[in-house]
Order: C-alpha cells, then sequence, then structure tokens
C-alpha cells in the first residue's frame, strides 16, 4: 500500500493524510515535516521555506531517499509534498525501480485557486497547538485561543502574498505532474471542494 498524495497548497493535503494513515496504517512520509524538522538547524532552508520558495530537487530528493528506506516505510507509505517537480518525479522514479518498490495509486485533491488562498490565508494557530480559520472555523474571540486566550498567530508561509508565489511554482512546476500520472494510468482525481469527510472517503474507496 503506498500511495502520493498531490494538490495545491490548501487543498487540505495535511488532513487528508492523517486521516488515511491513522485508518490504514501506513507512514505518513510529509516533505513538510522533514522540512520543519530542517528549519531548526539550517537558516538558509528555514528563510526559503517561510518565503514560499522550493527547496533545491537535490536536498529533497536525498531527504525523501533516506525516510523511504527506513523500516517503518516497508509496511507501506503515503507520501505528501513529493515529488514536486518532474525532476524529482524521475529522481523518485529512479529510487523505487531499485528498491522494487510499486506506487499503487496517485491522488490528486483538486481546488480552484480562489478557494485555496481563502482557505491558506485565513489559518490561524496558537502556541499550544489549536488551529482555526478565520472563514471557516474562526474563534470565539477574534485573534484569541478558545482554549489558553493566547494571540493567534499566522505563519509566514499562510499569508497571502506568499501563498500566491506558492501557487506560482506549483502551477510552473507541479501541476504537469498530473499529466504525467495520468499517462501512466495511477491517478485519481479527487473533488477537493467537497466536505473534509466526503474527500476522505472518496479516497478511501480508492485504496486497496
Amino acid at each position: 500500500m503506498n500511495y502520493i498524495l498531490l494538490g495545491p497548497p490548501g487543498a487540505g493535503k495535511g488532513t487528508q493524510a492523517k486521516k488515511i494513515v491513522d485508518k490504514f496504517g501506513i507512514v505518513h512520509l510529509s516533505t513538510g515535516h522533514m522540512f520543519r524538522k530542517v528549519t531548526k538547524s539550517d537558516d538558509v532552508i528555514s528563510e526559503r521555506v517561510a518565503s514560499g520558495q522550493l527547496i533545491s530537487d537535490e536536498i529533497v530528493v536525498n531527504m525523501v531517499k533516506n525516510r523511504l528506506l527506513q523500516e517503518d516505510a516497508k509496511k507501506g507509505f503515503l507520501l505528501d509534498g513529493f515529488p514536486r517537480t518532474l525532476t524529482q518525479v524521475q529522481a523518485l522514479d529512479v529510487i523505487l525501480e531499485a528498491e522494487n518498490i510499486k506506487i499503487d495509486t496517485v491522488f490528486f485533491i483538486d481546488l480552484d485557486y480562489k478557494e485555496v488562498i481563502k482557505r491558506t490565508s485565513g489559518r490561524r494557530v496558537c502556541s499550544c497547538g489549536a488551529s482555526y480559520n478565520m472563514f471557516f472555523i474562526p474563534p470565539k474571540e477574534d485573534s484569541k485561543c478558545d482554549f489558553c486566550k493566547k494571540e493567534l498567530i499566522q505563519r509566514n508561509d499562510d499569508k497571502e502574498e506568499v501563498v500566491k508565489n506558492r501557487l506560482n511554482i506549483y502551477e510552473a512546476q507541479t501541476k504537469p505532474l498530473i499529466e504525467y500520472y495520468r499517462k501512466k494510468g495511477t491517478l485519481i482525481k479527487i473533488d477537493g471542494l467537497k466536505s473534509e469527510s466526503e474527500v476522505f472517503n472518496q479516497i478511501s474507496e480508492n485504496i486497496k
């Protein structure tokens, strides 16, 4: 059970990924999580992530390869946030072939860019771990956490100008992957405008 999850930023990939790994018992291989660990010790990568720029293919590929070869990934995995470029796809194909690993399905969560901007720029988080969306799940008191009453913050990579930059990058570099996997016959398109549970049902129906 090996899968790839694709879609524009803000399409809900992280939320769906958690649901998938919890239900089917596979490993969540998220480059976002990997990057957040690295940014604590690497200022250059931290700055690029904060501004919405992509990290070099070489760094990302090596990071993912090392994670793929860990023992827990052998029981099945979900790749989230990788691959993002055709170069990364080709590098992943080489890794998979060398290790005799097969990708069963590539799920593409499709979502309109206007909705992406609304969902992403509206996100707010609290240091206690609570999260909100000013449009969909707002706090009871403006800009304050319902639980600890601390001030909510907007992550740098959720700011509208950064989101628009990420969408431009996605359009140019990541969207071509949709056609690549469609031609390979492994792509399944998911309607990202549906509710969270409906999106998950669409995905679950196509997991073996």
